[in-house]
């Protein structure tokens, strides 16, 4: 893999696509084991120099100068609340515009690199509001002026948060305490954000959320609304419990994370994480995640240590410990020390939604949190004001814990499972030509996936690259039940052969300009809005849909979604099932339960 050239699979474009679909899975997903997505070293450069720059250099720029600090004395503000409050706020804009998380090539934004504020922007693109036959004025799935008003608002207020004049917390309940902990003089001044300023922030967020669910969570609210929320309530809950407000916040991130890598999702995760590592020496060590590659691509003994050794275990135990353990130093600053290299060893990854300045945030964040205010002096949450912190760890449990037993009512973002690999997912399946549809009639700020990559490769280079995410969907824990779900239902022939396949988190990215690997933001709305559009007839396009599984069950529960016919078939499989099998099915279709097939719908396959 050099500097400026990728890396495609040892195999001929040219012919290709006329190997069976199956085929194609074996040869990519064998590539991917080695090579990753095989990007050239130029794209995480790309990516590095974004944070370093555009985040890090411009951000903290912003944060200390209109607080009164200079950047170039970083012992000046780095455990100062307003730091802190500011970098919150600048994640928070940029993950808004859509230059942080699901940003560039590999989040499937290929030409141009940001969805974001150019989709949001743009008046008759789709949105898919939540609840739309029980929220009043919430109806439809075409962005309106008033939803691209309210998008604009939000970008200004939250800028204005930053920009704004900062005010003196010194009188606020707590901060003299806090002044005395920073060694600053009675007389000197304690800056923070003005709460006043985030009320319309957070006010303007909720009407997004009840607008378009896809544009609300984009702007990552589970994780920057409910600090957003103690900022504006500061001067009432006072300056220590904010602070404490903000060690539950992170804790229940990073515990609902670890709970939800128990089980076999996240065992499969991480060799594909791993594979896509560009600091890895060689290929010889990507193999190592491997039970036996090429012919056995289960995760190795070194995969599952990996993954929950030093994922599951560590994301679990050393929060619970740096939330109620004061003392020894020691123990703390080795608990803080487990939770940066976690974010840095995520970082290294390049995960294919590239939250990368989201684990940069938390790296600090631990730091500014547990080593800038240690549980001493009102500071931890062992005699806190509990009138406060119970009520807010209650609050912050509810979600997750609801999201755990229904995942089919909560995002798994707001559920707090992120990258665990227990996603809702898809596979999108087009007949010949129907592709095309969704560019002549959707409005949208850009083409198709595959006619970007066509943009700078040649046809069937641009497929064989595409191609890529079919055998990295493949490598985890649903790919192989996606698969068998169309198999079935087209049969040999057209699943092999004649249908056109896509990884519906990268395809839905051209279509809603935003996905961080959850199936919501792909599920049966946004395939009604798509066929109001385009006017597919049946059998031209067909989605496999499986929801993510219920922490208290075996198995998970898909569908079959016709564009033209709606839901035809429903079903379940064991989740046991779908993680063991290999990429490309070589003993066939894993065993599905039926529990539901439509009279409408028309197989060409095996079931009816």
């Amino acid at each position: 893999m050099g500097f400026k050239e990728g890396v495609l699979p040892d195999t001929d474009p040219a012919t290709f696509m006329d190997k069976p679909y199956l085929e194609r899975v074996k040869i990519m997903s064998r590539s991917w084991v080695e090579n990753g997505f095989g990007t050239p070293k130029i794209l995480p450069t790309i990516y590095v120099v974004k944070v370093l720059v555009l985040y890090l250099a411009i951000g903290i720029s912003i944060a200390t100068l209109t607080s009164g600090f200079s950047p170039l004395h970083p012992s000046e503000w780095w455990n100062q609340p307003v730091f802190y409050q500011k970098m919150i706020m600048w994640t928070a804009l940029l993950e808004t515009i859509g230059l942080a998380g699901s940003w560039g090539p590999l989040a499937a934004h290929f030409s141009p690199m940001t969805g974001g504020l150019r989709h949001w922007l743009k008046p008759d693109t789709i949105r898919l509001p939540p609840w739309p036959d029980k929220v009043p004025g919430t109806k439809g799935d075409r962005r309106t002026g008033f939803d691209v008003t309210v998008y604009a608002l939000i970008l200004i207020t939250m800028a204005a948060t930053l920009f704004w004049p900062t005010v003196d917390a010194s009188g606020y309940t707590g901060g003299a305490t806090v002044k005395e902990h920073l060694g600053l003089a009675a007389a000197d001044k304690l800056p923070l954000i003005n709460p006043v300023l985030l009320v319309p922030v957070i006010v303007l967020l909720l009407i997004l959320g009840l607008r378009d669910k896809v544009a609300f969570l984009a702007t990552r609210p589970e994780q920057y609304m409910p600090a957003m929320l103690f900022f504006a309530l500061a001067p009432t809950m006072g300056l220590a419990t904010m602070i404490v407000a903000l060690k539950v916040l992170i804790t229940i991130v990073w515990l609902g994370a670890g709970i939800s890598k128990i089980g076999k999702h996240f065992g499969k995760v991480v060799p594909a994480m791993m594979s896509n590592t560009p600091v890895l020496p060689g290929k010889w060590i990507r193999r190592k995640f491997y039970r036996n590659f090429p012919e056995d691509l289960q995760p190795s003994g070194l995969a599952h240590f990996v993954a929950h050794g030093l994922g599951t275990v560590v994301e679990i135990t050393f929060p619970l410990v740096l939330l109620f353990v004061g003392s020894p130093w020691w123990l703390v600053v080795a608990s803080v020390i487990m939770m940066v290299g976690l974010h840095v060893v995520i970082f290294s990854t390049f995960p294919l939604a590239v939250p990368l300045e989201w684990n940069v945030l938390f790296g600090f964040a631990v730091v500014f949190l547990y080593i800038g205010f240690p549980n001493k002096d009102g500071f931890g949450f062992i005699g806190s004001d509990y009138a406060w912190t119970l009520p807010i760890l209650a609050a912050l449990l509810v979600l997750p814990i609801l999201g755990n037993l229904r995942p089919d009512l909560v995002s798994f973002l707001p559920s707090m499972r992120q990258y665990a690999g227990n996603w809702a997912s898809a596979q999108w399946a087009f007949a010949p030509g129907a592709e095309k549809k969704m560019e002549e009639f959707i409005v949208r700020s850009a083409p198709n996936t595959i006619t970007q990559l066509q943009a700078t490769y040649p046809e069937d280079i641009a497929e064989v690259v595409l191609h890529n995410t079919n055998g990295w969907r493949g490598m985890h824990s649903q790919g192989p039940g996606l698969m068998s779900i169309l198999w079935n239902y087209l049969g040999d022939e057209k699943f092999q052969h004649e249908y056109t396949m896509r990884e519906a988190e990268f395809a839905c990215n051209s279509v809603v300009a935003f996905n961080f690997g959850d199936g919501h933001f792909h599920n049966e709305d946004l395939i009604a809005a798509i066929q109001k559009r385009c006017n597919f007839k049946p059998g031209e396009f067909l989605v496999a849909w499986v929801e993510s599984q219920p922490i208290h069950k075996d198995y998970q529960e898909w569908k079959l979604i016709d564009a033209a016919l709606g839901v035809v078939e429903r079903g379940t499989y064991k989740v046991k099932d779908s993680a063991d099998a290999q990429p490309w099915l070589p003993d066939g279709p894993i065993p599905l339960t039926y529990t539901y097939t439509s009279k409408s719908a028309t197989p060409a396959g095996a079931h009816a």
